[in-house]
């Protein structure tokens, strides 16, 4: 059975009716330009064809009802729209509520029956929260009155992670879902909020390698970075006498002159920034020229630098990439995602891949005992309506 099939199915069972609409959303693996969105600068991700599926029907009072497929044999959860505060056990709920929370500040919503299922591994560094979040956006959204534009949606579940969530994520992931493009990257400068969409390098595919080692992102070192990067351009504001808003606007030359005055972790977390911002204009540029080599090389070094400089790897992550790089027709490998767990994205030859995903599926088990998922994605549109159960 199908996962439309499936959601349709079990819409029907759990409420009595079919669903009148199935919204969807991507999950997204960023190419490069890690940590550094919430320090306002650049990013190159895709959204990929891994989705968070919503089956909706609007319901004649301000209750929304949902289930959750996929979590402990379908979870349920309802509130009131004018009445939402946070579930005190489900935190899947909480992105839900987040969203509607804040989208109800902004359109009149009506109330739901909805039911969720994901062809989108959870925990593995591809987004599902933002997925999830998106996706509920689109399905509330849908059914209300008013309309607001996807950079918009996109702010405000990033809102909703959060603020309501309380995990402080910068804007990448929920604007890639919203807004990514069929076989294109986005770079997206994250203070201007505007992107400029950037095809992709021909004969090659993305291949994501998931360790299995499952992040919880609000438990992680996450927001101890975000805090690190703060304390960093406060630090260097105040040692060079020159206000600086964000990492972004610091220079490498900028940061030697302060290099003896600076914490040793504070150096090392603006290093990391200041180095991903001009790799993923490279990156942008290598794509443009269809050059692989010099994008795989770019990853490489962008995994080095979260590797030592920001210190968000893990050994699984470490133990996956190196078997990646040793594999025929791979040109680079590196985290996907905050880190500390979760997944590799690995840039490689496609008339390799097929033997790129079996045999680092082999060594892989063999180096942990765990077993991974690696799999090709394909860049994807963002958020939409599908049209049929047949669409996906």
């Amino acid at each position: 059975m199908s996962h439309l099939t499936r959601l349709a199915t079990e819409f029907e069972r759990r409420y009595g009716a079919p669903p009148e609409r199935i919204a969807r959303a991507p999950g997204r693996v960023n190419l490069i330009g890690e940590h550094t969105d919430y320090n306002d600068g650049f990013v190159l991700p895709i959204a990929i064809d891994r989705h968070v599926l919503i089956a909706a029907r609007p319901r004649a009072d301000h209750r929304v009802r949902v289930t959750a497929l996929d979590v402990a044999d379908g979870q349920q959860d309802e509130f009131a729209l004018d009445d939402i505060g946070r579930h005190p056990a489900y935190q899947w709920a909480n992105y839900v509520r987040g969203v509607a929370f804040y989208l109800g500040q902004r359109l009149k919503l009506v109330g739901l029956d909805a039911v969720i299922t994901a062809t989108l591994p959870a925990g593995a560094g591809l987004s599902s929260s933002a997925a999830l979040e998106m996706c509920t956006a689109f399905a509330l959204h849908g059914f209300a009155r008013g309309a607001l534009d996807r950079v918009t949606l996109a702010q405000l579940c990033q809102r909703a992670e959060a603020d309501f969530v309380g995990v402080k994520t910068g804007i990448m992931d929920q604007y890639a879902s919203a807004l990514g493009e069929q076989d294109k990257a986005l770079l997206i400068d994250c203070r201007a909020l505007q992107y400029r969409a950037v095809r992709l390098p021909s004969a090659v595919s993305i291949v994501v390698a998931d360790t299995n080692k499952k992040r919880q992102l609000a438990a992680s070192n996450y927001n101890t970075r975000r805090l690190e990067c703060e304390n960093a351009v406060q630090e260097l504001s105040a040692i060079l006498k020159q206000e600086f808003r964000a990492l972004r606007d610091v220079s490498l030359r900028d940061l030697a002159r302060a290099k003896k005055r600076l914490p040793e972790n504070l150096y090392k977390r603006a290093r990391h920034v200041i180095t991903e911002n001009r790799r993923v204009q490279q990156a942008a540029r290598a794509a443009r020229r269809n050059d692989p080599v010099t994008l795989g090389a770019l990853l490489n070094e962008s995994q080095t630098s979260l590797r030592d400089d920001y210190e968000a790897s893990s050994p699984e992550l470490d133990v996956m990439v190196e078997l990646a790089r040793r594999q025929p027709g791979c040109y680079g490998s590196r985290l996907t995602g905050a880190g500390w767990g979760g997944a590799t994205v690995n840039l490689v030859q496609t008339a390799a891949a097929n033997r790129f995903v079996a045999a680092v599926t082999r060594a892989y088990r063999a180096a942990t005992g765990i077993e991974p998922w690696v799999a090709p994605v394909r860049a994807a549109p963002g958020a939409g309506w599908l049209e049929s159960v047949k669409e996906m």
